[in-house]
């Protein structure tokens, strides 16, 4: 028998979705026929993703939401079952990193602010935190789900700089661990939890950090692809099968596991 990857009709909410991976995510699972729900802080850009999916002829809803609020996720909650009735899967794909939290000539590790860590740890691990609760409970209560978490490089072996975030990803990984066992034996065994965690992705968002105005590669760029096995850079659609993978019947075994997507990058030793 063939392993059956279809994901088509499944309802997907995905936080973030108004961003550069996770809109990118949104299309691509629109066009395996999902149903989408966008949210994101920003409105503005979870409505352009909403809009650009539906001009394909698929289905989908832009929502305003604050992962870190949670009347704002019940709202959100409420808005999205107003339309589509109920929710199949859950991309925790908000998150990111500031400044402020890392270190760098200007800052040492001694000088990083308080608030700029607290900002970074509450938007990575208490927003994932806070989203699987309002959403999870549907999952725990329909006795199915599927829960896929977003982690990063930096959860396996700290980057340098990113101290803030580094540690708040390793806590998204200890976390899809803990929630994945947590939902099989407290609701259902048709509920799994995983995360995947992406390399680095060449995006408008970064790319002044890894190549220069002429298109070469700064230190860090350099840095990257030296320890990348695979020599460049990732590309945001190539995020999406592993998620497709993860959510299918075809993963109906896999639970509280974290996939590097990173071309290797996790696995070089010298």
């Amino acid at each position: 028998m063939k392993p059956n990857f279809d994901i088509s009709g499944q309802v997907v909410v995905i936080t973030g979705a108004g961003g550069v991976l996770c809109g990118e995510i949104s299309r691509q699972l629109a066009a395996c026929g999902c149903k989408l729900a966008i949210l994101d802080i920003n409105e503005q850009a979870a409505q352009q993703v909403a809009q650009e999916i539906e001009a394909t002829g698929s289905e989908a809803i832009a929502v305003h939401v604050d992962v870190l609020n949670k009347e704002s996720l019940m709202a959100a909650k409420d808005k999205v079952l107003a339309r589509f009735e109920h929710v199949d899967i859950l991309v925790n794909g908000a998150g990111g990193n500031k400044p402020a939290a890392t270190t760098n000539a200007d800052q040492s590790f001694f000088d990083v602010p308080q608030d700029a860590l607290q900002w970074v740890f509450n938007l990575n691990i208490l927003g994932t935190i806070m989203t699987s609760q309002v959403f999870g409970e549907l999952f725990a209560h329909q006795k199915y789900g599927n829960i896929i978490n977003f982690s990063s490089m930096s959860a396996f072996t700290p980057l340098t700089r990113v101290l803030g975030y580094s540690a708040a990803k390793a806590g998204v990984n200890n976390f899809t661990q803990w929630l994945a066992v947590h939902m099989c034996m407290e609701y259902s065994t048709d509920i799994r939890v995983n995360a995947i965690a992406p390399g680095f992705l060449l995006t408008e968002q970064n790319r002044f950090l890894l190549t220069t105005q002429d298109g070469g590669l700064t230190q860090r760029g350099s840095d990257v692809l030296h320890h990348t096995p695979m020599g460049r850079f990732g590309k945001p659609e190539e995020l999406v099968g592993a998620v497709v993978f993860l959510c299918s019947p075809a993963a109906s075994f896999i639970n509280g596991v974290v996939l590097p997507i990173d071309g290797g990058f996790s696995v070089i030793t010298i």
